[in-house]
């Protein structure tokens, strides 16, 4: 029998909010571990490129903006990825544009949008390796887990689509089934991404001792930190450094000597992006009611 589909907003002593979203999936076959998980980040960890970018293209297909105007931001994510510019003015930029990036769009038809997306331009780009040392886990009877920064619902598209147990995401709050334009907690980055996994812990019965994380990025830092086990997944060169002091396993899955990295966000680029796809909505919602 599958389980029944659960959305979990947790808030931790220090007001911190995360949530977390069940895949639609029928029950591992393995004999369950219960108290072991796995814990990958999705952007290009577990997917070449970022499934925010991935969304938007998509979007650009069906008209909601043009392809330049998804150039221009896919620019500006590179020049904030160079700069290294996230500081407290971006952060608060990136979460001005994601509460605007699907206000008043209803839940079921992000979701939709993004199962379409999923099957046209993010399955081609999953990393096999990586998708295989998530079904070990899978194998072992563990739970796995996404954590993104995107939006829980689309994290919970791309879990249910590679057979995974759910997602952490960003949290926006949604009444009567749509989209208010606020978000519940903060943007899923960095230390946030830690907390949310050490929430879900508890909830779940984990024990992290036991529990393995993987991330690209040295902003992940904090989560690959707070398990028992951490790789390090195609790594940027802050996180290989720290890999390799700490003794972590580093697995890389991209091709030729430093392959390119597609439209990889830093938290306020992914922000900017949110930006053009929310003036592209609008711009659509636009020319529907007209």
């Amino acid at each position: 029998m599958a389980r029944t589909r659960k959305v979990t907003v947790s808030t931790d002593v220090h007001g911190h909010t995360a949530g977390w979203a069940d895949a639609e999936l029928p029950p591992t076959p393995a004999e369950p571990d219960p108290t072991a998980a796995a814990f990958f980040d999705v952007d290009n960890t577990m997917m070449q490129g970022a499934s925010i970018y991935w969304f938007a293209r998509g979007l650009a297909a069906r008209k909601y903006f043009t392809t330049g105007d998804l150039a221009r931001f896919a620019w500006q994510q590179a020049r904030f990825r160079l700069l290294a510019t996230e500081h407290a003015g971006d952060m608060s930029q990136a979460k001005e544009a994601a509460l605007a990036f699907i206000q008043g769009w209803r839940v079921d038809e992000v979701e939709l949008l993004a199962q379409e997306i999923f099957d046209e331009l993010m399955a081609p780009r999953i990393w096999a390796g990586t998708r295989r040392l998530a079904q070990r886990h899978l194998d072992a009877g563990e739970r796995v887990w996404l954590v993104s920064a995107a939006p829980v619902e689309i994290g919970r598209v791309i879990a249910t689509r590679l057979g995974l147990t759910g997602a952490i995401g960003t949290v926006a709050e949604v009444v009567d089934g749509a989209y208010t334009g606020r978000l519940v907690g903060d943007l899923m980055h960095g230390p946030a991404k830690a907390e949310a996994v050490t929430q879900l812990a508890a909830v779940e019965g984990l024990d992290l001792s036991r529990c393995a994380a993987y991330s690209d990025s040295a902003n992940d830092l904090p989560m690959l930190s707070a398990v028992g086990r951490a790789v390090a997944i195609n790594p940027d060169g802050t996180l290989l450094r720290r890999a390799r002091e700490r003794g972590w396993e580093v697995r890389d899955f991209r091709t030729g000597r430093r392959a390119v990295k597609i439209a990889v966000p830093s938290t306020a680029a992914a922000g900017l992006l949110a930006g053009a796809v929310s003036a592209g909505l609008a711009l659509h919602r636009r020319r529907r009611v007209s």
